[in-house]
């Protein structure tokens, strides 16, 4: 019953988003609108997570009138310090969302209002642990922009709009069977980027990807210290692991750094929205081949590794002298190519990975085959026993790119001197263009990575010998076998048949040359 009510709620929910995204985007491209429809509901949320926090409080204490929304905001300002501790962030109750809808259609002032209100969140949080997770969180949320209209009132106008179609959602913080505001945000990204093509897509991993590349990573375990992605994105590889496990399963937290500073802020979005508490996940800012987290480095080495890195990106390479030297690319004793990061991506994730860690890292097919130094990187891999598993997965999986990527699993702490390859490229269905993992193909994915056996055509464990004498290609295809699924053709009986159509042809020949011979004869 409880199933049958989150498929109904679910439902319910994606056709409000579809209604509003659609009624609302008008003008403004897809792609840059979500940010609006993303940091309204994200402000809902918000409003809902503080007064549901302080509401209860009271309820519990025996005040079970108490209601934080009505509360005059000079009494909630002596309570500040206690819930940017708690919380890391505070909101006036005049501030928060229900009662700034309650006004918004003869508020003139609207786009200023919001503004203020956004800037005093984030403001809020200024000085204590919570505020490098808030701060400019909101920066993309731009109520200002002429995006939303060529004049104020027109900006307005659609604000009224887009706070009244989030207030319809059915979004309540606290009776849902399902992760309402998680399911929204993953809801709206998958059908933004699907339709955005690279400009959005290369930000959002498909949750079904995601879900293989968690499972991977948590074969054997129920629990895992604290789980990293160095090219975070969104943060929807990083969720997997508190919906697969459970939050409280990830002991010490979250952590992930994102290069685009607009994905960066829709990632703290994307985790408060998932209930991650503030001091739950660390979020950073930056180049993470170049400039990786401090924080990061403090906090490596992480058990669970998981990432959708950029295929085949320009980084400064042996263009920086300090590289070479650096801890994370220095084993391998070369770096990857200036024109290809994808290979200091991979020794990067291997660097910070626990001895009983493991990483699964979706990979662009090329590095599994090129020469020059992603060669001479694979040669490390490969005699050092880091390498546990290549699959090869499906072409038209990711949005952006038809290209049928692989999944490099890394370990340190393997008990065989094997590699594990694995063609996953019939483990799929097609869904109108693109293809797509259910369930059941995840599960003969992860049914091929555990067995760790040889399948004829679709998995082979290979000796890292066999391997080097290959010159360390770890293409899947070099080593299994595609099935040959033309029809076998029996030659000695296919002559006979062409000779039994042969000597017929003959006779008809001979009837058809005898009966022309009787007409011209008149005979």
């Amino acid at each position: 019953m409880v199933d049958m009510r989150k498929e109904q709620e679910r439902a319910e929910l994606h056709r409000s988003i579809w209604n509003i995204a659609n009624d609302l985007r008008g003008s403004v491209d897809g792609w840059d609108f979500k940010q609006y429809v993303l940091g309204i509901m994200f402000y809902r949320y918000m409003s809902e997570y503080i007064a549901n926090y302080v509401d209860t409080i009271q309820h519990e204490v025996g005040d079970t009138s108490f209601n934080y929304a009505e509360l005059p905001d000079e009494v909630s300002v002596t309570q500040k310090d206690f819930l940017v501790k708690n919380k890391g962030f505070f909101i006036k109750p005049s501030e928060l969302f229900w009662n700034i809808l309650k006004k918004a259609d003869t508020d003139d002032n609207l786009n200023v209002t919001l503004d203020t209100i956004f800037k005093n969140i984030e403001n809020s949080a200024i000085g204590t642990d919570s505020e490098p997770d808030f701060r400019g969180l909101f920066d993309d949320l731009d109520v200002n922009s002429n995006k939303l209209g060529a004049t104020v009132a027109e900006r307005n106008k659609r604000l009224v709009k887009l706070l009244n179609g989030i207030a319809e959602m059915k979004l309540s913080y606290s009776d849902n069977t399902i992760d309402a505001f998680g399911d929204a945000y993953e809801y709206l990204m998958g059908m933004y980027a699907s339709g955005a093509g690279k400009s959005g897509g290369e930000f959002f991993t498909p949750q079904e990807v995601s879900e293989l590349l968690t499972k991977i990573t948590l074969v054997g375990k129920t629990e895992v210290n604290k789980v990293y992605d160095p090219a975070c994105g969104s943060g929807s590889l990083l969720l997997k692991f508190a919906k697969i496990l459970g939050k409280e399963n990830v002991r010490n937290g979250f952590f992930g750094q994102e290069i685009n500073i607009s994905t960066y802020n829709l990632c703290r979005i994307n985790m408060f929205l998932h209930d991650i508490e503030f001091d739950k996940f660390d979020i950073a800012h930056g180049d993470t081949l170049i400039n990786p987290s401090v924080s990061h480095w403090n906090e490596e080495p992480f058990e669970a590794i998981v990432s959708n890195p950029p295929y085949s990106i320009k980084w400064e390479g042996d263009d920086n002298g300090t590289l070479i030297n650096d801890p994370r690319f220095s084993p391998a004793g070369v770096l990857a190519p200036k024109s290809k990061a994808d290979m200091a991506f991979i020794m990067h994730s291997l660097s910070w990975l626990a001895s009983n860690g493991t990483a699964a890292i979706v990979c662009f097919p090329g590095i599994m085959y090129r020469g020059g130094a992603e060669q001479k990187i694979r040669k490390y891999l490969i005699e050092n026993n880091f390498v546990d598993c290549v699959i090869q997965l499906p072409d038209n999986l990711f949005y952006g790119t038809s290209i049928a990527t692989c999944i490099m699993v890394l370990k340190k702490n393997k008990t065989d001197n094997s590699t594990l390859f694995i063609d996953a490229t019939k483990e799929c269905q097609k869904v109108t263009n693109n293809n797509k993992l259910t369930d059941k193909h995840i599960k003969k994915i992860l049914e091929y990575f555990t067995n760790r056996t040889d399948i004829d055509y679709i998995s082979k464990l290979v000796p890292n010998s066999e391997i080097a004498e290959q010159e360390y290609n770890l293409s899947v295809s070099t080593y299994v076998e595609q099935e040959d699924t033309r029809e076998v053709i029996d030659i000695v009986e296919l002559n006979k048949e062409i000779a039994r159509i042969v000597e017929r042809e003959n006779v008809l020949r001979a009837e058809i040359d005898k009966i022309i011979s009787e007409i011209e004869t008149g005979v």
